[in-house]
């Protein structure tokens, strides 16, 4: 199995070639991986959501995000059958669900406010602050800058329903 793994794959063909051999045929591989979703309304000609793909992509040190179709056609051309796939996230805006971003977005309690955007301004400061007086290590205040980031951009994402860190496949050797 894989959780959040194979995404930071460059090649994802190789990366399965390499599960698949190490399985018995009729062996399993179920996984989680984090994709864009075309099919809820990512579109590559989006400045915006190229723009929000990108910031995830970089704050979460990953080669390009893959499609679903792509994750489908990589299992298929590295020896699997492709036995089962879906979005675990999807419905995330029911009113039965907490939605999977909701503690990167904060809420104005003790446990949420450090994520939200006056939290994400006071941590900065500190860091700023740490570095300045070199108890933190230079570079602490890129660092944080680029998190927090990352974490406005997995938010956007998870509200607009173009990327989920929850695709979950389950695979058989052929």
């Amino acid at each position: 199995y894989a959780i959040e793994a194979t995404c930071h794959s460059p090649d994802r063909r190789v990366c399965f070639k390499g599960v698949n051999h190490c399985l018995k045929k009729g062996g399993l591989f179920a996984a989680y991986d984090w994709v864009v979703l075309p099919e809820r309304g990512y579109d590559s000609n989006n400045p915006d959501h190229v723009r929000i793909k990108e910031g995830i992509e970089v704050g979460n040190g990953l080669p390009t995000l893959a499609t679903t179709a792509e994750i489908v056609s990589a299992l298929e051309d590295s020896g699997f059958e492709v036995v089962d796939v879906f979005d675990a996230n999807k419905g995330v805006h029911s009113e039965h669900e907490i939605p999977w971003y909701s503690t990167l977005y904060g809420s104005f309690t003790l446990k949420g406010f450090r994520m939200t955007r006056l939290g994400r301004m006071c941590t900065h400061a500190l860091v700023s602050t740490l570095e300045f007086l070199r108890i933190a290590p230079q570079g602490s205040v890129r660092v944080s800058a680029l998190l927090n980031a990352t974490a406005l951009d997995l938010v956007e994402g998870g509200q607009k329903e173009i990327f989920t860190p929850s695709l979950f496949f389950l695979a058989r050797k052929k």
